[in-house]
């Protein structure tokens, strides 16, 4: 089944944009999960260090250099379609880290422990929120910090907020 009749990717489809294990070892890392062509590169202007690389047409996917990117998550918020996360693996000798954008309410709150959605909105884990960051040029977009355990890192997605928590 394919992206379009799903409505979700696959940790499969994103293989290209995935760093390397070895990049992964060394430290946070954007990671860009666009895949279609449309009109848009906010990221590219977003990123300081130029780890995003240069779109030579608007409609470009956006491609990311890893050597060059710290996951600072700048890009984040900048992105209108929520599509670029950021994924510390060895965060601790326990747990990861995953930067992902946030635009629901109620706001989770820092400390809280909550549950971790996949791609396709499934529950697959808990993990606690331990920092929420707002970007100032984009304040509708939260930038939640969430631990996870390590081998859901790279499927942790979304988390479940139900008010009264």
């Amino acid at each position: 089944m394919s992206f379009e009749e799903k409505g979700y990717l696959t940790l499969e489809e994103l293989d290209s944009k995935i760093p390397n294990y070895d990049r992964l070892k060394k430290g946070p890392v954007a990671i860009i999960e666009c895949i279609q062509k449309i009109p848009c590169n906010p990221c590219q202007f977003a990123c300081t260090r130029k780890a995003i690389k240069d779109f030579k047409e608007i409609n470009d996917i956006p491609d990311i250099d890893f050597d060059l990117c710290n996951g600072c998550g700048i890009c984040i918020a900048q992105c209108p379609g929520l599509a670029i996360f950021v994924v510390w693996q060895d965060y601790n000798e326990l747990e990861s880290l995953v930067k992902i954008p946030f635009e629901f309410l109620p706001v989770p709150i820092e400390g809280n422990e909550y549950a971790l959605l996949d791609r396709s909105g499934r529950v697959i884990g808990k993990g606690r929120v331990i920092k929420i960051q707002t970007n100032k040029n984009n304040p509708k977009t939260k930038i939640l910090w969430i631990t996870t355990p390590k081998e859901l890192c790279m499927d942790t997605r979304g988390i479940k907020v139900v008010d009264n928590e």
